[in-house]
């Protein structure tokens, strides 16, 4: 089975036939250093300040809490074994969905070793990698603040990574099927942002809504302190997705450009809608139609043409603003802070328009693009999408049945709700005026 370490270096950097001939690069290993850095800031910065503006105050540590420890949990869990299930490869039909424990500890991976990626030590692509591994599940908490227990959250966390981001990786970066069905996703519209949205969608309908939930007014903290973050996420975005191009090159470049194309699309057009809509544009939708375009762009950076990219953001935007004032409206769920709203359906539309906009020079190769076949990739685009909402959402359901039990109930109880899960849970408060 063709792995991602061989294949995506073969297609990235062409005049380098083999990883073991390669010699480090210091260009590229300080670019791909620098973007695991940009990844941690939007991280533990951006995503951190974008969810606690959003959450009422008396739950903003609580919040900002889920965020950094998910993040702390999946470092560790990629360290033990979640980077061997994921890019782990071999021979027999379980390396279909998962790799093994080969690499256990990073068992065997010297610290001199050429990444099969590019011209940077290995440890230094496992580092990149566990910041997208943190991300996914820390955007996956947005869903269910403010009512689960923060006890089920850790042990969820630990079995998430392990048992739903490490597949979903392996299978579409590592050397799963969907990689070897051509399955184009630059730095991670079904493995990050369709796996944390529908990862947030099943928590949120399994826990229950908030039990003051449309019936009284539910108030952002600090919508400053959200539009800081977005900008912390805009700003770290450029690491997560040009870093993704594994190397100071001209894919880099286009990576770089457009996602800020879409980026800004994505504010324009979620402003529009609000404006024609509510008659008020909101510093809130500039905010998350920034997310929108940012999600969106993400499995299509490498790929696509500034004129794809900012059909994409425009597009963006109108969707995120859909599944926020409109889907969820209408079906009725309580998804705090929009984790599927903004996160599932952008990344939907994102991998799907990869598939449309994709331009056939900057295609995988074994990708059907790359052959010219633009419907055969649409249907593997497509594919992907869904067999990432059937996966993630089966075993989602299963692994918080499981962290429930272990807990005993995943939701805190009235009492700790009314009072905040700030002061009950951690005795602290994110402002004392």
């Amino acid at each position: 089975m063709k792995s991602k370490l061989a294949g995506l270096f073969a297609m990235l950097l062409p005049a380098v036939a083999l990883a073991e001939e390669a010699k480090i690069d210091t260009g590229d290993t300080a670019w791909m250093i620098t973007a695991t850095a940009f990844v941690v800031l939007m991280s533990v910065g951006g995503l951190t300040l974008f969810y606690g503006g959003m959450t009422r105050s008396k739950n903003i540590v609580n919040t900002v809490m889920m965020v950094l420890v998910a993040y702390a949990i999946a470092i560790i869990v990629w360290t033990l074994w979640g980077y061997s299930l994921a890019f782990s490869d071999g021979e027999g039909a379980i390396y279909a969905i998962v790799g093994d424990l080969k690499y256990f500890l990073l068992n065997g991976i010297d610290y001199t070793k050429v990444s099969g990626m590019g011209a940077f030590p290995e440890w230094v692509f496992i580092a990149f990698q566990s910041t997208f591994a943190a991300i996914t599940i820390a955007l996956a908490s947005g869903a269910v603040i403010e009512r689960m227990k923060f006890s089920t959250w850790v042990v969820f966390a630990i079995l998430w990574v392990t048992f739903v981001y490490a597949p979903i990786a392996h299978v579409v970066w590592g050397g799963g099927f969907l990689f070897d069905a051509g399955a184009l996703d630059f730095a991670g519209g079904t493995v990050v942002h369709i796996n944390a949205g529908v990862t947030g969608l099943v928590l949120a309908l399994l826990l229950g809504k908030r039990k003051d939930y449309k019936k009284t007014a539910i108030l952002p903290s600090s919508v400053i302190l959200t539009s800081l973050g977005a900008g912390l996420l805009w700003f770290g975005w450029f690491g997560f997705n040009a870093g993704s191009a594994f190397g100071a090159n001209d894919v880099a470049g286009v990576a770089l450009l457009t996602t800020n194309i879409a980026t800004a699309a994505g504010v324009l057009s979620w402003i529009i809608m609000e404006w024609i809509t509510a008659k008020k544009p909101t510093l809130l939708g500039g905010a998350s139609g920034a997310i929108a375009g940012l999600v969106a762009i993400t499995p299509a950076a490498g790929f696509v043409s500034p004129a794809g990219a900012i059909i994409i953001g425009l597009v963006a935007g109108i969707v995120g603003w859909f599944g926020v004032f409109v889907l969820k409206k209408a079906l009725g769920y309580d998804d705090s802070l929009d984790a599927f709203g903004i996160h599932g359906l952008a990344g939907i539309w994102g991998a799907i328009a990869t598939g449309f906009f994709a331009l056939q020079p900057l295609a995988w190769d074994g990708s059907p693009l790359q052959n010219g076949d633009r419907m055969g990739q649409i249907l593997v685009q497509i594919e992907s999408v869904i067999f990432t909402i059937v996966f993630t959402a089966v075993m989602t359901a299963i692994l918080y049945f499981i962290s429930s039990l272990i807990t005993g109930g995943a939701r805190v109880d009235e009492e700790t709700e009314t009072m905040g899960l700030d002061e009950a849970t951690h005795g602290e408060r994110g402002f004392n005026l």
